[in-house]
């Protein structure tokens, strides 16, 4: 028989709703949040809930009424404010499905502040349903207890994003044909450049030379490497978000 969620709060689920919440207001929920509250968790009258708002933070609230297809809930407080987000974007060309969705979640889970899907001259990738792929990270979001949620782009074409970019924020974009050089470390390169950035990573197969050419005429872009093996893009995207938390992000005790 499925437990229901008791005392202490750790142990209650938790939810993101897209609207502001306030100490002692009442939100009512219906849809796939109650089918989840009332179906999977067998929630009841009085049990705690957590909410998020990703706008103001995190709230403890309590089941008041339970229906057949909804519930009501009060606030009884706020938990947690929102919580600063490194100034960090992540511009990726997007790759099968699955994976994409992966690295979003992931791209979540460790604090990028947005998302942009890039189209690039070799993206295979299916069309982006951004409702769908704002799904994956919310639940990210959910089960890795964040509070805030990154911004989702539409799909950009590379050179849109490039006439666009503004003019404080470093690009950092992963170039593999630059570790034999000796050049490119991404070490160096975070150290040179602070600041508001971006990583850039692009789709299955690479930039083509026309786009290489034209990432490197930005005067904001630094091409790095990371490191001397070919990695897939989703497993580049995780590494060099991970490369710059722990060197510019919160990761690093100097900066957070």
């Amino acid at each position: 028989m499925p437990a229901t969620p008791a005392y202490p709060p750790h142990s209650a689920p938790r939810l993101f709703v897209d609207v502001e919440l306030n100490d002692g207001s009442e939100i009512r929920l219906d849809g796939s949040h109650a089918h989840y509250l009332l179906k999977v968790m067998r929630i009841k009258q009085g049990d705690p809930v957590k909410l998020f708002d990703d706008r103001t933070g995190e709230y403890l609230a309590h089941v008041t009424t339970v229906a057949k297809r909804d519930l009501t809930l009060l606030i009884d407080g706020k938990a947690r404010d929102r919580e600063a987000v490194p100034d960090l974007w992540l511009c990726a060309a997007p790759i099968k499905k699955d994976r994409f969705h992966w690295i979003a979640e992931k791209a979540t889970e460790l604090g990028v502040a947005k998302i942009l899907p890039v189209q690039t001259e070799r993206t295979q990738g299916p069309a982006i349903k951004p409702e769908k792929l704002r799904a994956h990270m919310i639940e990210a979001a959910e089960q890795c207890e964040r509070t805030a949620l990154p911004s989702l782009d539409p799909l950009t074409k590379l050179t849109a994003m490039l006439e666009q970019w503004p003019a404080e924020r470093h690009l950092f974009f992963a170039d593999e044909r630059i570790h034999a050089t000796g050049e490119g470390s991404f070490r160096k390169a975070l150290v040179a450049h602070d600041g508001p950035a971006a990583i850039l990573i692009g789709p299955e197969g690479g930039f083509s030379d026309s786009e290489n050419e034209m990432i490197r005429a930005l005067p904001q872009s630094v091409a790095v490497s990371l490191g001397p093996r070919i990695l897939r893009a989703d497993t580049a995207a995780i590494a060099a978000i991970s490369l710059w938390m722990a060197g510019r992000g919160d990761w690093n005790p100097a900066n957070a």
